[in-house]
C-alpha cells in the first residue's frame, strides 16, 4: 500500500519554479546599490527572470511558462533539477505578454542559436499577431523554429490527460499585446499565475475569489514600496504593492493566504534577496516563490 502511494505521488504533475525576478533579472543591469552589490561579486546569488515548468511525469512531458532572457540557463537548470528525465526542450511554451522578460528568450530558438523545429508557442491573439508581424520573431515562424498555437481567452487547452491550461486577460501596459494570466489544472492541484497586472481593482474579477478557487496562486509582487524607484515615476509602471495585496487578503482565512506565493520581484524588492523580509511575509501567512521550489 505504501509503495502504491509513493508511486502515485511521484507520478503526480507538479510545478518547478525556474525564476522569480522581474524582467531585468538579478543583479539588475546598471545597479551598483546595496540590493544588487552582493550578487555582482557572487554569481551564486544570481536570480533568474520569472518562469516555471509544469511537469507531467506520467506523460513524460513538460511545459515552460515564459520565455525569458535567462532561458538558456533555465533549460539547463530544469535538466539538472529533474535529473535529465525529460526532453531538454519543453513540449510547449506559454507566454503572458510582450514585455522583455516574458518572450525575448524565444531568440535562443532561432537559427543563430539552437535552430529548433516547430516548438509550440501558446499565446493569445494579439501576442500571436505581434510575433507574426515583427522581426526577428517573425523569422522564427517563417523558418518553423516555433509553431504558434493560438489560445482563446477562457477556453481550455488540454495539453495532456492530466494537464489543462486556461488563459485569460488582465489589465496591464499593453503596448504590443494583451496580457494573459493562466489557470492551470492538473490531476494533483490547480494553479493561478498572474505575474503582471496594473492593480487588482482594475480587473473585472475579484482576486480573493480567484485565489480561493485554486491550490496555489503565483501573484505579482514587483514592488514592496512606492519608494523603490527614486528618480522615476512609479505610476508609469503600475503594479499592486505587496502590502496592498497583504491588506486585501487580511480578512481572508489563513488557508487562503497560504495559497499565495509572491513572484516577479524587482531587484529593489527585498523579498527577492532578504531572508528576514521573506520570513516576515511568511509569518503573516503568505509565501515567497524561490528558484528551485517545487509546488
Amino acid at each position: 500500500m505504501l509503495l502504491l502511494l509513493a508511486k502515485t505521488s511521484q507520478a503526480a504533475p507538479f510545478v518547478l519554479i525556474l525564476g522569480a525576478a522581474q524582467d531585468g533579472g538579478y543583479p539588475h543591469i546598471g545597479c551598483f546599490n546595496s540590493c544588487c552589490a552582493p550578487a555582482l561579486t557572487n554569481p551564486a546569488l544570481k536570480k533568474f527572470v520569472v518562469s516555471f515548468a509544469v511537469v507531467d511525469p506520467l506523460a513524460r512531458k513538460w511545459w515552460l511558462f515564459e520565455a525569458t532572457p535567462d532561458i538558456k540557463e533555465q533549460l539547463q537548470f530544469f535538466k539538472e533539477q529533474t535529473h535529465a528525465q525529460y526532453s531538454y526542450l519543453p513540449d510547449g511554451i506559454f507566454i503572458t505578454h510582450a514585455h522583455i522578460g516574458h518572450y525575448t528568450g524565444l531568440m535562443q530558438l532561432g537559427r543563430e542559436a539552437m535552430n529548433t523545429k516547430n516548438v509550440p508557442v501558446y499565446v493569445l491573439p494579439k501576442m500571436a499577431q505581434f510575433l507574426n508581424a515583427n522581426g526577428p520573431w517573425s523569422q522564427l515562424v517563417t523558418l518553423k523554429n516555433i509553431e504558434i498555437q493560438m489560445l482563446t481567452p477562457n477556453v481550455v487547452a488540454k495539453v495532456s490527460d492530466d494537464v489543462e491550461v486556461n488563459a485569460f486577460t488582465v489589465p496591464h501596459r499593453d503596448e504590443f499585446s494583451e496580457t494573459a494570466g493562466y489557470h492551470i489544472k492538473t490531476s494533483a492541484k490547480t494553479y493561478l499565475f498572474i505575474p503582471d497586472i496594473d492593480k487588482w481593482e482594475k480587473w473585472d474579477k475579484d482576486i480573493r475569489k480567484e485565489v480561493s478557487r485554486v491550490s496555489v496562486a503565483l501573484l505579482d509582487a514587483t514592488f514592496t514600496s512606492v519608494n523603490e524607484l527614486p528618480g522615476r515615476n512609479i505610476k508609469e509602471v503600475p503594479h499592486p504593492m505587496v502590502q496592498e495585496t497583504v491588506e486585501l487578503f487580511h480578512d481572508e482565512k489563513v488557508g487562503v493566504q497560504k495559497k499565495i506565493f509572491f513572484i516577479h520581484f524587482n531587484h529593489t524588492n527585498p523579498l527577492l534577496w532578504d531572508v528576514k523580509e521573506q520570513q516576515r511575509i511568511q509569518d503573516m501567512g503568505f509565501n515567497v516563490a524561490v528558484q528551485g521550489m517545487r509546488l
